[in-house]
Parts: structure tokens; sequence; C-alpha cells
């Protein structure tokens, strides 16, 4: 009897948006992972778009992985979402033929993400590379669903300075009510910030390589060239990506241990995230925080990976 290679089994919180689109390939073409569910959260686009584009891309990859629409908007507040970034759609620069609409379920992200969870054996790791609102209303609602899951692997948050705001990163500015539910948690988390992508650059000459490599690569290459973040001159930023790097390649990364909380209520701050290196506001960690990249061999992992991607 021939034994089956164990597989993580990972469920994708996410807003695509064009580096979603791309991490969402590093992780269904992956033979380490699987994936059992796609759920999508209003952030870069608004929630009919980004849906729309979860399932253009699982079509398009020729993936069967189900999709669930979840949260139209922030818990709390009124944020503003990143269609300068993305284009108006959150994947502009490349047509997708048709996609298969038999995909989505007939029930709310959350709901399907519990139920997802409960259904697995193994506990969930959850990659969460859009704003945090599904993850924390399914905290609330499914508390006792804490012990099934493995890790949250979040991109989003910063060590530095932002791009939201001054001090917070796209992903927890946009609800940062929701991103303090779930730093407050007792799951293991790992936090993969900006200041990881802002080092993990695909330069010019790499996207140029992606372009030729096959269908996929191509298609890439065209969202690119309608991307905002970063630039082909000086390299593309490619944030969502890093998090799947983490979960594949932990390898690549330093980290350290320690508090993150996050900050609701200053004027200027709203959605920074207090990384608290020196124990001004806690001594017990929560939180697993990438500190730096291997950028050579993130670049190699993320060429390799996509010249592996046949449809």
């Amino acid at each position: 009897m021939t034994i089956q290679p164990y597989k993580r089994k990972v469920i994708i919180d996410t807003d695509p948006g064009i580096d979603d689109a791309i991490a969402i390939a590093l992780a269904l073409f992956s033979e380490e992972i699987e994936v059992k569910l796609i759920s999508t959260v209003a952030g870069n686009v608004g929630i009919n778009y980004v849906t729309e584009n979860a399932l253009k891309l699982v079509s398009f990859f020729k993936k069967e992985v189900a999709v669930a629409r979840g949260a139209t908007g922030p818990l709390v507040r009124q944020s503003k979402d990143a269609s300068s970034i993305h284009g108006k759609t959150g994947l502009e620069g490349y047509a997708f033929e048709e996609w298969n609409e038999r995909l989505l379920v007939d029930q709310h992200a959350v709901n399907a993400i519990y139920q997802a969870i409960i259904a697995s054996e193994e506990k969930t790791t959850l990659l969460a590379i859009g704003p945090l609102t599904n993850i924390a209303l399914l905290l609330k609602l499914y508390p006792q669903i804490e012990n099934k899951i493995e890790e949250i692997i979040i991109m989003g948050g910063s060590i530095d300075r932002g791009n939201y705001n001054v001090y917070a990163e796209f992903n927890i500015g946009y609800d940062p009510e929701a991103a303090k539910i779930v730093f407050d948690s007792a799951i293991k988390k790992t936090m993969v910030g900006l200041n990881i992508g802002l080092k993990a650059l695909i330069k010019p000459e790499a996207s140029e390589e992606i372009k030729t490599m096959n269908k996929v690569g191509d298609m890439f290459y065209s969202l690119f060239k309608k991307y905002r973040g970063g630039s082909f001159e000086e390299g593309l930023t490619m944030f969502d990506s890093t998090a799947v790097a983490y979960l594949l390649r932990p390898d690549l990364f330093t980290v350290v241990d320690t508090y993150v909380d996050i900050e609701l209520t200053g004027q200027h701050t709203t959605g920074a995230t207090l990384v608290d290196f020196n124990g001004h506001i806690s001594n017990e960690a929560n939180t697993t925080v990438c500190i730096d990249i291997d950028e050579a061999g993130f670049n190699k992992w993320f060429l390799e990976s996509i010249r592996h991607m046949d449809i």
C-alpha cells in the first residue's frame, strides 16, 4: 500500500487583488498543502469583485476548490479600499474566460470556514492575506473552533511604517477592530508584515522571465502591468506571496516571538501594529513576527514555483 504524504490543510482568506492572485496560485499549485476553501473579504476592492476574482482565478488554474463570499466591510468603521493600486475590479489587465460559478458555496464565508475546519480530522491553518474581518467573526461566533486551528499566518501589520496611514499597514488598518480580536486570541499566529514585502521585490528581469514561462506567467505579467505596488523599474511588491513563502519555506525568514497589540484610538495611528520588542506593553509573546527575509532565496523560490505552474 502506498502511503500518501501528509499535506497541511489550509484555508485562504483573501481579497484578490493582484498580489493576492499570485499568492493564491503559489498555494494552489504547491504539492505540500491542501487548500480546502478560499474565502473572500472586502478590502482591496468590494466583496462582489473579490469574490468574482477568486472564482476567475480558481477556474483559470483549473482547480476544484470551493469559494465562499464573506464580509462586505469592516466590523465597525468605514474604510477606504485599494482600487488605486489594483484597479477598479482588483484584477484589471487580463481578460479571463468564463469562470465556474458552481464553485461558489451557498453560505456565508464565516460559516463555510467553520464547516471546513470541523470536517477536517487534522487541524487547519488559516492563511489570512486580506483584512481580518472574517477571521474575527469566526472567532466570535464559534469560539470553540480555536483548538481546531493549527496557526493563523497573517499578511499584515508592520514593524516599521505603514501604507494605509503613517503606521498602519492596509490589511490591519482597513479593519483594526477585527485585527484586535484576532491578535488577542490564544491561537498560534505569525505576522508577515509590510516590512517583509518591501524587501521581497520582484525585479524587472524577473518579471520578463515570468512572462515567457507558461500561460500562468503570461497572465501574471499582464496583471503586473496594471499593478501599482512598486514599479517595473524598481521592483514589484508581492506582499501576500511572502505569507505563502512563510507557510512553505519558513527557513527563509528571521523571526522573533513577541507581543503585538493593535492601536484603535490614535488620531493618526489607528490600525498600527504595536510590536513590543522590549516588553513595554507585555512580556508575554502572542505572535511570531517576521523581521527579515532571505531576498535571494525568496526570489529563487518564487520563480521556480511559477515555472512549475502547468495548466
